[in-house]
């Protein structure tokens, strides 16, 4: 039996992320879209919305992804009265209304399996999880400094150096807590650098974690550049170019002298765990170190803060929030599977 597992792509900023993206949806069978800005707003706010068993409450929650002002989801070429409606007809549960937009958007290419990408699900694995139970993960990794390097180079990136390091740490921290806790089938961590040095490996490596046959098109992620990266993203613009190994260890020349130091100080350990090599830089300056500690924490804060209050959510939780749209969603839930062609209007 062909899975239909959703497959959510994850990591640190300017880890390659959009590339693997590119490549999944190269796959015949998988649709992974742009990134949209309506899944985490949507769930922390859903008790504004009711319980999805109700149809109308259904309709308000689609109505807001198909019209809200910072969605994004213009950018997935659906048509939006379409959607409303294939949401008001789907099963009666929070995650359904979320996941029956990326069950469009693979329709829309004639593909029975759906992903989504977006760098900071990292942070969100538990929460995917609780509206899609049977999700499976893989979390890009690349060289710290290398993301470093880059997100400073972004139009749209407006922190500093201490917030950029603090960011990769803080994914490699959740990579290695989501590796312990997740089933094995459920979570897959792979390097940027290998993907890139060698990818038809690592791509059918990819392709048995989550239960794909490999297809050589996915070496060739370009090709889908014209349909799935909107034209804005400029920062995007390797992505229509082949697979290359060139952009690898480029912040040799664009970092700093101290911002090697401070990388190698408070990031060596991670470094050097994913085999990434040292280059032996002097310590970091003291007040360096603790930049990027106040850095941490400021994103440890915020952190708390947003998950305490959904603690309380939960306590009264609105309605269902798992999906109920794949096989595996159904039976957790101890319902039968369901035709995709019942899951739709007529």
């Amino acid at each position: 039996m062909q899975s239909d597992r959703p497959i959510f792509v994850v990591g640190c900023p300017r880890s390659g992320t959009t590339m693997l993206q590119l490549m999944l949806h190269s796959h015949p069978r998988v649709a992974v879209p742009p990134e949209t800005r309506f899944l985490v707003p949507a769930y922390f706010s859903r008790r504004a919305y009711g319980d999805m068993r109700l149809a109308d409450n259904r309709r308000r929650l689609a109505t807001w992804i198909a019209e809200g002002r910072n969605t994004k989801f213009r950018e997935l070429g659906l048509d939006a009265g379409e959607f409303v409606h294939a949401a008001m007809l789907g099963p009666g549960s929070f995650g359904s209304v979320i996941g029956m937009v990326f069950k469009c958007y693979a329709e829309r290419f004639g593909k029975s399996r759906w992903g989504d990408k977006r760098p900071s699900y990292y942070r969100h694995v538990e929460m995917l999880m609780r509206m899609f139970p049977d999700a499976q993960f893989i979390h890009l990794i690349r060289d710290g400094r290398d993301c470093i390097a880059s997100l400073k180079e972004m139009p749209w990136y407006k922190p500093d150096t201490f917030h950029a390091a603090a960011n990769w740490a803080e994914a490699i921290d959740f990579g290695r807590r989501h590796a312990r806790k997740l089933p094995e089938d459920s979570f897959y961590q792979l390097r940027y650098e290998d993907l890139t040095a060698d990818p038809e490996t690592e791509l059918a490596k990819l392709c048995a974690f989550i239960g794909e046959d490999y297809d050589p098109a996915m070496c060739e992620p370009r090709h889908m550049a014209e349909v799935a990266v909107p034209k804005h993203k400029v920062w995007h613009s390797n992505t229509h170019r082949e697979v290359t190994t060139a952009h690898a260890g480029k912040w040799v020349s664009k970092l700093e002298p101290w911002e090697i130091s401070l990388c190698e100080d408070v990031l060596g350990e991670r470094l050097s765990s994913l085999g990434y090599e040292l280059t032996g830089a002097p310590r970091a300056d003291r007040e360096h170190v603790a930049a990027f500690k106040s850095a941490v924490s400021k994103r440890r804060t915020a952190r708390a803060r947003k998950y305490n209050r959904d603690r309380l959510t939960r306590l009264r939780e609105p309605g269902p929030t798992a999906a109920l749209l794949t096989d595996g969603q159904r039976m957790l839930a101890g319902l039968p599977r369901q035709r995709s062609a019942e899951l739709l209007p007529r």
